[in-house]
């Protein structure tokens, strides 16, 4: 679709607005958002606004010219109508003074609201005339329409302007569109974006719609009725001045017998549709209220849900991976205190070497699983830690000399010398 819309060739952002194409911008979205049923035609070039009025539906063409807003905007109506606010010429062209004397701090939206209000003032008059004959300002295209061809609109019955002496002849149906006719004297250019061949609904005459939607086809009516050609002229006089036997007459017509016995068909089948609809409503009604009380259940468990699913983001908060880290920290923290504690009391002598072993090597093995950021290195620093640190009852308290436990004690980050457990033999010895 690049011949449509084409593309750039560079591939960067695009470039900035520059003022005049950002006024631009918001005179279209003031225009949008002033008129909901705004049509775009072309972006940011063309809009269309139907509106109906006395039953005619009329187009407001709105053409941004490339300088827009320092450029006036160009507004035309379609169809040509009569109106003091369009030019008396061609019936299209909006002269109004909001457009002549557009500038940049106008506001297009209420410009065109403004033209709105004063055709709902004062309507618009239809121009009269059918085919091209009545439009002076219709005008062929360079090129055949690859649609289907459609005539002109019609004008109606309170359109359509007396016979006079100078009457032209009503115009030949249009042929295709690739056949070249005339048009007859030049005509100036139509509006850019104009389309003048939309054709009107035209009803069909064999047939009526009810309000149901269901088609009846009337009876043919004959021109001519036989039953009237085989009587004399004073039958015809009698059923002229009297209306009962021209009612009689009027009665027996097999057209009319077939109407009457198409409406009492069509009464006899309302009315046994409508006894099926009365047998169906306690079916409906209890149909009705298991609705109503599934409704209520989906309301429950909707609120339900709706619980469940805040007490579910309130555990995944709880156990995300900040907040376990963070814990995780803290009882690191905890074991590390507590074994430093542990150690100390064992330095001070107010533990036994026993003790020491059991509480001291389970404090720090849990410290350095709790340090570790992930669950594989949970793992290896748990195979390190049973290395590192021997289980309380695989050590003899007596194959330690004062070298070992000093060893056991500098590996546990504490930092204790050989020294320092040289002391507190001699303390608790001297005690």
């Amino acid at each position: 679709m690049n011949w449509f819309f084409p593309l750039s060739k560079g591939s960067g952002p695009l470039p900035p607005l520059n003022s005049l194409q950002q006024q631009r911008q918001r005179q279209i979205e003031s225009l949008k958002a002033a008129h909901p049923s705004l049509a775009e035609i072309q972006k940011d070039v063309e809009y269309r606004i139907p509106f109906t009025i006395n039953k005619s539906t009329i187009s407001v063409n709105i053409l941004l010219p490339p300088q827009f807003p320092q450029e006036k905007p160009v507004v035309s109506v379609f169809p040509p109508v009569g109106h003091h606010l369009v030019d008396s010429n061609n019936g299209t062209m909006i002269t109004s003074p909001l457009i002549t004397n557009f500038g940049m701090h106008s506001d297009l939206g209420k410009v065109i609201q403004s033209l709105l209000d004063e055709f709902w003032k004062s309507p618009p008059a239809l121009m009269s005339g059918t085919g091209s004959a009545g439009y002076p300002y219709m005008y062929k295209p360079p090129y055949p329409s690859p649609a289907f061809h459609y005539g002109p609109r019609h004008a109606g019955p309170s359109q359509t302007p007396p016979p006079g002496p100078g009457a032209a002849p009503s115009p030949a149906p249009l042929p295709h569109p690739g056949v070249d006719v005339p048009h007859g004297p030049p005509r100036a250019p139509a509006p850019y974006g104009l389309i003048t061949d939309l054709p009107l609904p035209v009803p069909t005459g064999d047939s009526q719609a009810g309000l149901n939607g269901h088609m009846y086809k009337m009876p043919d009516i004959p021109e001519s009725f036989s039953e009237l050609s085989d009587m004399n002229l004073t039958q015809l006089s009698e059923m002229s001045e009297n209306e009962d036997v021209l009612l009689e007459f009027f009665v027996s017509l097999p057209q009319l017998k077939q109407v009457t016995s198409d409406k009492e068909e069509l009464v006899a089948s309302i009315v046994e549709m409508a006894k099926k609809n009365l047998q169906m409503e306690p079916q409906l009604e209890g149909r009705r209220q298991d609705m109503l009380y599934k409704y209520d259940q989906l309301t429950q468990m909707k609120a339900a849900f709706e619980t469940k699913m805040q007490r579910q983001h309130e555990l995944s908060e709880s156990c995300s991976l900040s907040t376990l880290q963070a814990r995780l920290k803290v009882a690191a923290h905890q074991a590390e205190e507590e074994s430093e504690e542990t150690a100390e009391n064992f330095l001070e002598g107010r533990t036994d070497i026993d003790e020491f072993l059991t509480n001291f090597m389970e404090k720090r093995t849990v410290r350095e699983v709790l340090k570790s950021p992930s669950l594989p290195q949970q793992k290896s620093q748990r195979g390190e830690a049973a290395t590192v640190y021997k289980h309380p009852r695989t050590i003899s308290p007596q194959s330690l000399d004062n070298k070992a436990l000093s060893s056991v004690l500098w590996s546990s980050g504490l930092g204790v010398s050989s020294a320092q457990l040289l002391k507190r033999n001699s303390r608790l010895y001297r005690g």
